[in-house]
């Protein structure tokens, strides 16, 4: 079986966060970590290379194919900050409501927070945390 790549590094999340180029992307993803920490209660932390995660599942499909992801989690990329949300029932209704964005499977792109609605980004975050944690309940 492959190897994980998205596991929890060592990496300071407030250094990588001062690296991003783009100064408008460095200030939101500060005030992302501010926003996702009073939601979920946890510190944050870099997952792979780029991605910063907060609190943890462990999940495990029917193939067999099992690990640990964070549950809620953004990435500041060069063209557009990533938002990762669950795929849960009413998603697509809060992402028309969100603001300027695309979305793909489990990745919604912004290009900065001043484009959306910060409150149906909460909205959509506690509602993914719900989601995954009913799916994925700690054992």
């Amino acid at each position: 079986m492959a190897k994980i790549k998205t596991t929890v590094t060592e990496v300071n999340v407030t250094e990588f966060i001062q690296k991003v180029a783009n100064e408008v992307k460095r200030k939101d993803s500060f005030q992302l970590v501010e926003i996702f920490k009073a939601i979920t209660g946890c510190d944050p932390k870099m997952w792979g290379p780029t991605i910063i995660g907060f609190g943890n599942y462990h999940y495990k499909y029917e193939s067999g194919h099992e690990g640990d992801m964070p549950v809620a989690a953004f990435s500041p990329r060069k063209e557009a900050i990533v938002l990762y949300f669950a795929e849960f029932e009413n998603r697509a209704q809060l992402l028309e409501k969100l603001g300027r964005n695309k979305s793909g499977k489990a990745c919604v792109y912004v290009k900065k927070l001043e484009d959306i609605n910060l409150s149906v980004l909460e909205e959509l975050t506690r509602a993914s945390i719900n989601y995954t944690r009913l799916k994925y309940p700690d054992k």
